[in-house]
C-alpha cells in the first residue's frame, strides 16, 4: 500500500480526526484576529539621508570636497546598493538605500560605525555628517486637521502640539508630524540709529543674548542628608524678559535691549500654511478656516486598524478640556478605515468562493461531496492563515489575494479524492465489503497521481518567490500561501475527506448487497 493509503487508513476511524478539522479552524480564526492588518505588505527597505554642511562653498567645492569622497567610503559598507546623492551650495546630501531585507537598526549602526572611524578624513570647513533613517512605515496612517473661526494659526498650532504629547503616549504609535501654523518667536528688531548712538553694533547683540538666555548648573547645597541644586540663570520667556537683557554700557550706565530694539513676541514668518474649506464652502462665499494638520504613522508590524482607532479614542478622551468645543477635528485621511474596508471586503468574497465551489459540487456530484469539500476548504485556508502568522506577514492585499488564488487550485485534491471514493462505493464488486476498507483503497488508487499533481503546482508558484528587488517582498506571499494551502489541502484530502463518508456512516458496516 502506497503512502496516502497509509495515511487514510490510520486517520479514516481515528477519533482525532474531528479534533484535527476542529483544531484547525480555530487555529484561523486566531490568526484572522491576532494578523496585523495593512493595505499593503511590509517591506524592509532601509534607507538613511546623510547630510553634511559646508558653509560658503559652490556646488562644484560640495561635490569634489565632500560628496565624492563620502560616496566611496559609504560604498564600502556591507548591504550597500544605491548610493544617490546631491550637491548645492553651502550642503550634500547622499541618500545611502540598502539592499531589500536588511535589518534597518544593523545597516544604521554600521553606517554610524563607518562614518565615525573615518571622522579624521573630514576636510577642513565641512561639519559632521548628520544621519536620518527613513522607512516606509513613515506613511502616515492617520491625518487629523484641527480647524476654528475663532482661532488663528499661532494658536492652533500650540493646541495641536499638546495634543501632539497626548497622542505619543498611544502604544504603537511612532511618529507624528505636525503640518501648518505658525510657530511663537520672538522678534528683536534693531534700530541702527539708536545703536550708532551708543556705540553698539549688531554683532556685539547676538553673543549678549545667546548668554543672557542660558541657565546653567552653580552647585549644590547639602544639608540633613538633602541636597538642593542651585541653578543660575534662566531662559527669555517673554517680550519683556529680553527686552531687560543689557547688551552694553555707554556714560557709564547700562544699556538694555528695549532702548535699541522694537521687540515682538507673537508668529514666526509663515512658511508653510494650512486652510480649512468644503466645497459648501466655497460656493456659499464662506471664508477658509486656518487649520493645522497632526499626521501620525505606526510602528513597524502594527496594526493599523487599532492603532488608529486608539489614537481616535485618545482623541476624543481630550475633547472639554485640552481641545475646546470651538476647534474642530476633520479626519483628512483614516488608512486604518480604509484597510479595515478592503480586508473585510477581500474576506466576504473569499468566503463566497467557498461557497460558490460547495454549490457547484453540490450540483455535480452530489449533497456529501458539497459536505466534504465545504470542510475541506476552510480547514486549509485556515492552516495556511496560520502559516501566515507565524511567517510574520500581514493580513493584506496580497496575502488575502494568495488564498482567494489557492481555493481554485486547493479543491482538485479533494474533488479527486472524494470522486474516486464515490466511484468505488458504487462497483458491484464492493457490495458487502466494509466502508473503510473501501475508502482507503479508493484513496490509495490516486494517492500518487494526487501527490504530484500537487508539488507540480506547487513548483509552478514557487519561482515567484525568488523574485529580487522591491518585487520580492511584495510578491513573496503568494507562493507562500499557495504552496502552503497546496500541501495543507493535499494532507487534508487524505486525512479527512475519506473520513467524511465513512463518519456519514456510523453504524452501517458494510455496504449493502
Amino acid at each position: 500500500m502506497g503512502f496516502a493509503g497509509r495515511i487514510a487508513r490510520a486517520f479514516i476511524d481515528s477519533k482525532l480526526t474531528p479534533l484535527v478539522v476542529i483544531t484547525s479552524v480555530l487555529l484561523g480564526a486566531a490568526a484572522i484576529i491576532l494578523l496585523p492588518r495593512e493595505e499593503e505588505p511590509q517591506i524592509k527597505v532601509p534607507m538613511l539621508d546623510v547630510l553634511v554642511a559646508m558653509p560658503g562653498s559652490t556646488a562644484k567645492e560640495v561635490e569634489e570636497r565632500a560628496t565624492r569622497p563620502m560616496e566611496k567610503l559609504l560604498w564600502e559598507i556591507p548591504g550597500v546598493e544605491y548610493i544617490y546623492s546631491t550637491s548645492r551650495p553651502g550642503e550634500s546630501l547622499a541618500i545611502v538605500r540598502f539592499k531589500v531585507g536588511e535589518d534597518v537598526e544593523k545597516s544604521l549602526v554600521k553606517l554610524n560605525q563607518k562614518l565615525q572611524s573615518n571622522f579624521d578624513r573630514i576636510p577642513h570647513g565641512v561639519s559632521s555628517p548628520l544621519i536620518k533613517p527613513k522607512s516606509i512605515d513613515d506613511v502616515p496612517i492617520l491625518a487629523l486637521t484641527f480647524h476654528s473661526a475663532q482661532y488663528d494659526h499661532l494658536t492652533l498650532r500650540r493646541l495641536v502640539t499638546q495634543v501632539d504629547d497626548a497622542v505619543k503616549q498611544v502604544p504603537l504609535v511612532a511618529e507624528t508630524t505636525i503640518i501648518g501654523g505658525a510657530k511663537r518667536q520672538l522678534r528683536v528688531l534693531l534700530d541702527p540709529s539708536r545703536l550708532a548712538s551708543r556705540n553698539l553694533s549688531a554683532t556685539e547683540i547676538g553673543p549678549m543674548l545667546i548668554q543672557a538666555n542660558r541657565q546653567t548648573v552653580a552647585g549644590g547645597l547639602t544639608s540633613n542628608n538633602r541636597e538642593v541644586l542651585v541653578e543660575t540663570g534662566g531662559f527669555l520667556s517673554t517680550a519683556q524678559d529680553a527686552g531687560n537683557v543689557v547688551v552694553g554700557v555707554f556714560e557709564g550706565k547700562p544699556v538694555y535691549l528695549r532702548e535699541v530694539a522694537e521687540i515682538k513676541d507673537g508668529a514666526e514668518e509663515p512658511s508653510q500654511c494650512v486652510f480649512f474649506g468644503t466645497g459648501m464652502a466655497k460656493a456659499t462665499n464662506a471664508e477658509e478656516q486656518p487649520a493645522v494638520t497632526l499626521s501620525i504613522a505606526k510602528r513597524p508590524g502594527a496594526n493599523a486598524i487599532s492603532v488608529a482607532h486608539q489614537v481616535l479614542k485618545k482623541i476624543e478622551a481630550l475633547k472639554g478640556h485640552t481641545i475646546p468645543n470651538s476647534v474642530e477635528i476633520a479626519i483628512t485621511r483614516n488608512y486604518g478605515e480604509t484597510v479595515a474596508e478592503k480586508s473585510n471586503e477581500l474576506l466576504l468574497h473569499m468566503g463566497i468562493a467557498v461557497v460558490g465551489v460547495s454549490l457547484l459540487i453540490l450540483l455535480t456530484l452530489g449533497w456529501r461531496e458539497s459536505g466534504i469539500v465545504a470542510i475541506a476548504i476552510p480547514s486549509t485556508l485556515a492552516l495556511t492563515l496560520l502559516v501566515f502568522y507565524l511567517y510574520g506577514y500581514t493580513l493584506n492585499r496580497i496575502t488575502l489575494f494568495a488564498l482567494i488564488f489557492s481555493i481554485g487550485i486547493l479543491v482538485d485534491d479533494a474533488i479527486v479524492v472524494v470522486e474516486n471514493i464515490v466511484r468505488h462505493f458504487h462497483l458491484p464488486q464492493n457490495k458487502g465489503r466494509n466502508w473503510s476498507l473501501i475508502a482507503v483503497e479508493a484513496v490509495n488508487e490516486v494517492g500518487n497521481p494526487t501527490i504530484l499533481a500537487t508539488f507540480a503546482v506547487i513548483a509552478a508558484v514557487l519561482p515567484m518567490g525568488f523574485v529580487g528587488g522591491l518585487m520580492g517582498p511584495y510578491m513573496r506571499p503568494i507562493p507562500v500561501g499557495s504552496g502552503a494551502a497546496m500541501f495543507f489541502s493535499l494532507a487534508i484530502a487524505f486525512i479527512v475527506t475519506p473520513w467524511v463518508p465513512f463518519a456519514s456512516c456510523v453504524g452501517v458496516k458494510s455496504i449493502p448487497p
